[in-house]
């Protein structure tokens, strides 16, 4: 019962009796009218409460609440309510798709979709959908979660719209009615998880089931375009999910005992009148020792027991059909339970009672004759519909198949080319089970109660027909040697990993990265390589594994261009992470990737045979450039070989991301917006350089100066190329974050370490022109004194400084980002340095070219786009880096009318909570 609610059950000596008016389930009925599935009763309220259906405030000390699943209305509301109670949500589940629960979190302002309380303790929420639920509803979340991939079990090329309760701000507005449909009170309000739109749950009903994808339609990677074969995978691993997020135990390791339920719902009665007991729903709940406490009065019918027993289960049905049995299997036989704690010496029960009523109890389902079943035909592409069959005693799954062919219009097809299939649609997993042709039907139910009555309202039949299933998991696996050829590749797994050739094959290699894509006939093959690789090590270095969705490129649509996100969750100070759960939110999953699993070349691959598509980076000019790298490597291996990138900025320098537009870094914005901007972003070119590093002399600390020169080594360069104190500075700020990376999580502290180690250095002298040598173009040119040189290919350095300058110079061309040529400046030392940051001074300018030879007399500092190190002495060549790179550069923002203004906020928030 909801908090500040208690009931209004007449009955002498505080025993509840059943009402007329209420019916034998106290189910109430106003005009002939009976909400879906509700148990209303009427309340005393003792706090301030408001209606589930209306959200407004209810006046006067009584209102009604649902005994299962706690919605809480007014009277005048009672006829007009659509939302259906928890206890049958199981039965409207479209298409039955298991949840990825991420860790346990305290999420304010939020409420429970099983239980509609608020969500004060720690409480898990889906990392695919909206769904937040508490810690001991877990198990009575249905699986109605987005279907975000096809896996052979009922496709659908048709998307209706995928509505969820709730957790809306108290600015969301209605589509149709355009007032406020959300609440901090309580939780109401609808809204389509994948086109966003918002209502009333009254207005809801009426809206076109069909869902066109919303504002982001031309974004989003279509649900029926992406296949996945997963049986045998957790939904972590299917959405490339990093595990170690995970925290809370499993569901099948909870063996604690901890009641489930009780320490939120019921409090150990200290009520005279009142006792608790342990309900237990089945053999399964014994066994892992989780029950739910539920109190009644010490003097109670036992109907009434059997009734809060199934409460307590978000089961609404006849308590008739149900009993309540000891651990030994004895039947509570008589009319009333005594509690064990000071029972009436007078009583006139056996002694078994009198002695002590049983701690805890099981509630069993009371055998039948016959039943009525229904069965849901898998072949339907549209809709949620089912036959109801009634079957008795000597029904079998044969004559279950015969019996309904004909109601569903296939009586001309032989019955043995179909199948009768169990589903259970838990939270965390469908489990899928085909039946035996001659098993007896209702000894299947009778042993489905047997084990729990929750997942008996959790189980389905389909009738399926018979078809060759093709198993086929993609996984990718990288970690490995490069350069190899394709047999070295299947020996170095044939060694390691023990695959099976049989039924595992090598699709894909990508010699250059190390990686391979195999691919797998057989689901206990798949898991079992995939657990395998984890803890597998090559040549001193770990594999990693990645299941990877197939992609079919043929039914994406023609003006459809998919977004491959990227994030790199270390980066910007863990905002990656919440960026990655509002992407997979708005998007569809399988398009945003994790860059700390895999990297980019898994997202690359997923999207190799797409005709069209752009790409987000998320995280600092390292990152980019990494992914720029990536899709340098294999853009020859890619139908679209050049998708343009835009960046969302999460580093400390973020360069590249001032210079087209998105910002100096992310400070919270709405992802939805920066979405939207990604769509409207203007493509753009931009030059990328190589740079050969070829080192006449070997490295220092060689063992007794006998060491070969390292070999040539060549890096790609996007932003600048610093030698001397810039590369001095970076590599202080390298050593610094690699020794203590905790404290490295901000952009303030970030910057703070750069001008402290800049402070130390302040008095060194250092001659550069001395060190080195400088040709550009074929043309040597005399350096002037000093310390620091940087060759610049983009208008912003060390945080969005000029390094170039705005001045007018007949003797160099006005510097762009595509015009193939790179800017040499100097500068004197840490203090020149800081007055370029600035804005005070400009750096030296020195030499406009395409090509650039720098001779290195002796160990130098050097960075590249921010990662330095010291090279040895010799050459260091840089030239143009084959075809430019499309970028995406953020459009200007249009000046929007004054009197619009207002507006286009209202919008903007209802976009915002809408999640497109």
């Amino acid at each position: 019962m909801a908090d500040g609610a208690r009931s209004l059950r007449g009955g002498s000596g505080g025993s509840p009796a059943s009402s007329p008016v209420l019916g034998g389930r106290g189910r109430h009925a106003v005009g002939g009218s009976s909400p879906p599935g509700h148990a209303f009763r009427r309340v005393t309220l003792t706090k301030p409460t408001f209606c589930h259906y209306c959200t407004d405030f209810i006046w006067g000390l009584a209102g009604y609440q649902c005994e299962v699943c706690n919605f809480m209305s007014h009277e005048k509301c009672l006829k007009n309510v659509k939302i259906p109670c928890s206890c049958i949500a199981p039965s409207l589940v479209r298409v039955p798709v298991a949840h990825c629960f991420g860790p346990p979190g305290h999420y304010k302002k939020k409420f429970c979709t099983v239980c509609r309380k608020s969500l004060e303790s720690p409480a898990f929420r889906c990392e695919v959908c909206e769904l937040h639920v508490h810690t001991d509803c877990i198990l009575f979340a249905c699986s109605d979660c987005r279907q975000c991939h096809q896996d052979g079990h009922l496709d659908h090329d048709t998307y209706h719209h995928h509505w969820r309760e709730g957790n809306l701000s108290s600015s969301a507005r209605c589509e149709f009615c355009k007032k406020t449909c959300g609440s901090s009170e309580v939780l109401s309000g609808m809204r389509c998880e994948w086109c966003g739109i918002l209502a009333h749950a009254a207005c809801y009903v009426i809206v076109t089931p069909e869902c066109t994808f919303g504002r982001l339609r031309n974004m989003i990677l279509p649900p029926n375009c992406v296949q996945l074969f997963s049986r045998n995978f957790s939904k972590l691993h299917c959405f490339r999910i990093s595990e170690n997020l995970q925290t809370e135990s499993d569901e099948d390791d909870d063996v604690d005992g901890s009641p489930q339920g009780s320490t939120k719902d019921i409090q150990i009665s200290t009520d005279s009148s009142k006792q608790t007991l342990k309900i237990f729903d089945g053999n399964d709940a014994v066994k892992r020792n989780q029950f739910r406490l539920i109190s009644v009065p010490r003097i109670a019918k036992n109907e009434e027991v059997v009734e809060a027993a199934l409460r307590a289960y978000y089961i609404n049905d006849d308590q008739q059909e149900y009993e309540l049995q000891t651990f030994t299997q004895q039947v509570l036989l008589s009319d009333d339970v005594i509690n064990r704690n000071d029972a009436a010496e007078d009583s006139n029960l056996g002694s078994v009672f009198r002695e002590s009523v049983p701690e805890a109890w099981i509630i069993r389902a009371k055998p039948k004759d016959e039943e009525v079943i229904r069965i849901y035909p898998a072949w339907l592409k549209v809709g949620m519909a089912y036959v109801s069959l009634r079957v008795k005693k000597d029904s079998i799954v044969q004559t279950v198949i015969k019996e309904v062919l004909p109601l569903l219009g296939r009586q001309t097809e032989c019955f043995q080319n179909f199948k009768l299939v169990e589903v259970l649609m838990g939270s965390k997993q469908v489990q899928r089970m085909v039946l035996d042709n001659q098993e007896l039907i209702l000894n299947r139910l009778k042993d489905i109660r047997k084990t729990s009555i929750r997942q008996m309202n959790q189980t389905r039949f389909y009738i399926v027909e018979n078809s060759k299933s093709i198993v086929q998991v993609n996984l990718f696996v990288g970690g490995l040697p490069p350069q190899l050829s394709p047999e070295e590749y299947t020996n170095i797994l044939k060694e390691e990993l023990a695959i099976k050739t049989n039924v595992v094959s090598v699709s894909h290699v990508y010699q250059a990265q190390g990686a391979v894509v195999l691919q797998i006939s057989c689901f206990s093959e798949a898991e079992r390589i995939y657990m395998l690789v984890k803890d597998t090590v090559v040549n001193d270095k770990p594999l990693n594994a990645v299941v990877l969705p197939t992609v079919m490129a043929s039914k994406i649509p023609q003006n459809c261009c998919p977004l491959l996100v990227f994030v790199n969750p270390k980066s910007g100070g863990l905002k990656g992470r919440d960026l990655l759960y509002s992407f997979r939110k708005l998007l569809n999953p399988h398009q945003v990737f994790e860059l700390t699993n895999g990297g980019p070349l898994p997202g690359f691959h997923t999207f190799s045979k797409v005709p069209s598509f752009r790409v987000l980076v998320c995280g600092g000019d390292g990152t980019v450039g990494w992914v720029l790298g990536a899709l340098e490597e294999i853009r020859h291996k890619l139908v679209c070989s050049e998708p343009s990138v835009a960046i969302l900025p999460l580093g400390t320098g973020n360069d590249l991301g001032r210079v087209l537009r998105w910002g100096a870094g992310y400070s919270g914005e709405d992802p939805y917006s920066i979405l939207v901007s990604v769509d409207e972003a203007d493509d753009v070119l931009m030059d990328r350089w190589t740079i050969l590093l070829d080192a006449e002399e070997p490295a220092e600390g060689a063992e007794n100066g006998i060491a070969e020169p390292e070999p040539p080594k060549i890096v790609q360069m996007n932003n600048y190329c610093g030698l001397g104190i810039d590369a001095e500075l970076s590599l202080d700020f390298h050593h610094a974050r690699e020794e203590e990376p905790g404290k490295f999580n901000s952009r303030f502290h970030n910057k703070g370490v750069y001008v402290k180690v800049g402070l130390q250095k302040i008095s060194h002298t250092r001659n550069l022109h001395k060190d080195i040598k400088l040709q550009v173009d074929q043309h040597e040119v005399e350096l002037p004194s000093i310390e620091g040189l940087i060759f610049i290919n983009i208008p912003s350095w060390g945080s969005g400084a000029d390094l170039w300058g705005s001045e007018s110079d007949n003797r160099f061309e006005k510097p762009r980002i595509d015009d193939g040529l790179l800017e040499v400046v100097g500068v004197t030392g840490v203090v020149h340095m800081g007055q370029v940051q600035g804005g005070f001074r400009s750096g030296i300018r020195i030499a406009q070219g395409s090509y650039f030879r720098v001779t290195l007399l002796k160990p130098i500092p050097v960075q590249v786009d921010g990662e330095p190190w010291i090279q040895a002495p010799g050459q260091i060549i840089i030239s143009a880096a084959g075809p430019k790179v499309h970028m995406l550069k953020k459009s200007k923002q249009k000046q929007k009318k004054t009197g619009n203004l207002k507006e286009m906020k209202v919008d903007n928030m209802s976009a915002s909570e809408g999640g497109r």
